[in-house]
Formats: C-alpha cells, structure tokens, sequence
C-alpha cells in the first residue's frame, strides 16, 4: 500500500493559471537529483511548458535548460501543516544552462527566494 498523494493529483490547476504565480530567479540550485519531467504528472504536460516558457522568457530567461517540476515540502513552512498545504506544492523550475540561473514558476511565495 503506498502513502503518498496520486500523481494526477499533484497539478490541481489548469495551464493559464501559471500567469499569476511568483517568478523568482535564483542563484543557484545545482541539485536536480529531485527535479522530475512534468509528463510524469501530466497527460496535457506541454500546454503547462508552453505557459512557463513564456513566463521565463518575458522575465528574461534565453530559452535553454529543461523545465522541471520541483516538490517543496509542507515543514518547509512554519505556517503551512494544515488543509490543502500540508501536501506542500510544487513549483516549476529552470537551470538555464549558459549561466546556471535557476528561474522558478511558485503558486506561493517563497521566503527563501524573497531577497534573492
């Protein structure tokens, strides 16, 4: 018996609604052990890539490195344990290969990220 959420469950919006998520850009985050294909996710996966490659582009990013999807557990919150964030969220992220900048797609705000 396995304990964790459904795959298909761990996108809970559609494509359009990446425009009004936090876009950070990062140096740097060099282990993408645990960056996985959003096609794992996603049965429409390039509808979800060709919104968030805009939205890197417009905010700057050349267009290379591969878009990934990256867990952020709930602990990683002191607010977050309760409701729908206790299975923490996702963010869409891209090592852009000429430079090594991480550029990331977050539905919240990431503290961490903040003064970046």
């Amino acid at each position: 018996m396995s304990y964790t959420i459904k795959k298909e469950e761990v996108i809970q919006y559609n494509p359009d609604e990446l425009k009004s998520f936090n876009l950070y850009i990062y140096e740097w985050i060099d282990n993408l052990h645990f960056a996985l294909d959003p096609k794992l996710f996603l049965n429409n996966a390039e509808e979800y890539i060709t919104e968030a490659k805009k939205l890197f582009k417009k905010a700057g990013w050349h267009g290379d490195g591969e878009i990934q999807l990256i867990w952020i557990p709930p602990f990683m919150y002191s607010d977050y344990g309760f409701g729908e964030l206790s299975k923490g969220f996702v963010i869409w992220h891209v090592k852009q290969e000429s430079d090594g900048i991480s550029w990331i797609l977050s539905p919240d705000k990431i503290p961490f990220c903040e003064n970046s």
